[in-house]
This record gives structure tokens, C-alpha cells and sequence, in this order.
């Protein structure tokens, strides 16, 4: 799974979702709104810490982003069931902030990931590590340098 198909994923959500039922009920439900961008937010921040903390038990990014992506859209889909059961109001546009909240958090978190950790045989951008290489499942930030 690759960041380009996480993002084609979350794009045809958030497209699938503008249905013209759901354009009828604009008024009760906007697409920009506060808890949309709770929901954006939310999702952001749960997927870039989920990110964060599955690098130091998996050794390729993708899995990373695999990982982080699948926890927090769960998040993202349990709370949209719990407001079926009457807690709050469900909603298809709250999932789609989350899903896109999800992109944004994934895409920020693998760039600093990149930043930092830099790409090699042992750490490739979105590949498996080269079996040669990889002699550790933990992964150490390293320094980055800046010339002028």
C-alpha cells in the first residue's frame, strides 16, 4: 500500500460522499464547520503520533503508514457508529474530515519521518529495508545538517 493509493482512497471517500442526498441536508450538517475541523484535527494528530510511535516496531514506512492510516480511520468509523447509537448526530461529512485529517497527519508525520531519518538502503522512502541492511528493528534519529 503506498501513500498514493492512501490518498486516492480518501479522495474517492470524501467525492463519494457528495452524493445529492447528502447535499440536501447542507444546512443542518455544512461541510465547513467547528467539528469539522475537530475532526480534521483529531484525525491529524491520532495519525501522526500512531505514525510516530509504530516506527520503533516496524522496520518499513509503508507499514508505518499502513498502521497509523487503519488505527485511525477505526477511531474515525467507531465514533461515527457510536453517534448511530444516539450519542450525537452521525454523519458521512465528519468521516470524510476524518479520513482527510488521516492524509494530512500521514503525509506530515512521513515527511518529517524522511527529514530526520533520511533515505537509505536500511530506510527507504516507502519500500521494504534491503534484508542486508537492516540490522535493527529500531531506528535512530539521526542528525540533520544544514550548510550554508
Amino acid at each position: 500500500m503506498t501513500l498514493r493509493f492512501l490518498v486516492a482512497a480518501s479522495s474517492a471517500m470524501a467525492i463519494g460522499s457528495v452524493a445529492p442526498s447528502a447535499l440536501a441536508d447542507d444546512a443542518s450538517d455544512p461541510w465547513i464547520a467547528r467539528d469539522k475541523a475537530l475532526h480534521f484535527d483529531v484525525s491529524a494528530g491520532i495519525a501522526m503520533a500512531t505514525y510516530a510511535v509504530s516506527t520503533y516496531a516496524l522496520d518499513a514506512r509503508w507499514e508505518s503508514i499502513a498502521v497509523a492510516g487503519a488505527f485511525t480511520l477505526a477511531v474515525g468509523a467507531g465514533k461515527e457508529l457510536l453517534d448511530m447509537t444516539g450519542i450525537g448526530d452521525p454523519s458521512w461529512k465528519d468521516f470524510t474530515w476524518d479520513a482527510v485529517g488521516t492524509v494530512a497527519g500521514l503525509a506530515l508525520a512521513w515527511s518529517v519521518d524522511m527529514l530526520m531519518g533520511g533515505v537509505d538502503a536500511a530506510h527507504p522512502a516507502l519500500g521494504s529495508p534491503h534484508p542486508a541492511t537492516a540490522t535493527t528493528s529500531v531506528r535512530v534519529p539521526t542528525t540533520v545538517l544544514f550548510r550554508f
